[in-house]
């Protein structure tokens, strides 16, 4: 083995973390892109459109044309995220006359599909809708998916779902007695924080989402889930714990935060705390008679 080989898997690793680090976790092209092989390419296509002769012994490629798009070849072309294809505003407006026009959750679930007002969709594998029981009298909301939930098209269903899972066993509850969803239907590219514009188009299918689950009790996770659902911009420290009362026009749902389970993987001593919110959930499940359409 070469001397210099453990240099280089030291070299390759560092390098592998600053993508990271810089949110490129995911590979958006099956096969790799000779660039230089490209450029030659592009030079003969830039020949080709203009009728001039390319002699490929010249090693000065022209300057790129940016009208000139081949249509054709063998090469792949790296993807490009479209732009939204309504202003900001309007796609609020938009994303509000879909939800409402929503009458079941596989409806919604339909019209997010084909919602073109939000960017996240292009650049997210799959469509983060929800998982568990929409009869259910509890539902918990996130923030936005996460790699393995983009994956698998679930919530929840990474490290901090998996420790949502252990904790909602720890009350006698799993995702068959429980609703849970997102703000944000898609992944953010490298787990970012979504924008406020991101945020206010998908905020009229969640509150559809909820209108639709119509559940007794609401639980949001985490400070971006709260202060969305809850209408309030106090910490989530000082927040959670306090029980709130969400209007969805039709009735008052009593609703409290707690700390998102990634925050408590990050953060384990304050377990204790989220724990005491989880009983309190659990207090007011058993403390309201469950309503016929929860039976």
């Amino acid at each position: 083995m070469p001397s210099n080989m453990p240099d280089t898997h030291q070299s390759l690793r560092a390098l592998l973390q600053f993508y990271a680090d810089c949110g490129v976790d995911v590979a958006l092209s099956e096969e790799p892109i000779n660039r230089f092989a490209d450029t030659s390419a592009s030079a003969a296509d830039a020949a080709h459109q203009h009728g001039t002769a390319f002699d490929p012994a010249v090693t000065e490629v022209p300057a790129p044309v940016a009208t000139l798009a081949p249509t054709e070849g063998p090469r792949r072309r790296p993807p490009v995220t479209p732009s939204l294809t309504v202003p900001s505003g309007d796609a609020v407006m938009a994303a509000r006359e879909a939800a409402a026009t929503a009458e079941t959750l596989a409806a919604l679930r339909e019209t997010l599909s084909r919602f073109e007002g939000c960017n996240l969709r292009h650049t997210a594998t799959n469509l983060v809708f929800a998982d568990g029981n929409p009869e259910a009298r509890v539902m918990f909301v996130g923030e936005a998916p996460g790699f393995e939930e983009d994956l698998q098209g679930l919530p929840f269903v990474g490290r901090s779902g998996q420790l949502l899972d252990r904790m909602l066993a720890a009350l006698g509850l799993d995702r068959t007695k429980a609703y849970i969803a997102n703000v944000i239907p898609w992944r953010p590219p490298g787990n970012r924080d979504p924008t406020p514009q991101e945020t206010e188009i998908c905020r009229p299918f969640i509150e559809r989402q909820i209108t639709l689950v119509d559940p007794d009790v609401l639980v949001a996770l985490g400070k971006a889930s709260a202060h969305l659902l809850l209408n309030s911009t106090i910490g989530i420290t000082r927040l959670r714990g306090q029980w709130k009362s969400y209007d969805t026009g039709r009735r008052d749902i009593r609703a409290i935060a707690t700390f998102h389970p990634a925050y408590l993987l990050r953060q384990p001593l304050q377990k204790k705390l989220a724990w005491r919110d989880f009983l309190a959930v659990q207090e007011a499940l058993n403390s309201t008679p469950a309503p016929a359409s929860h039976e």
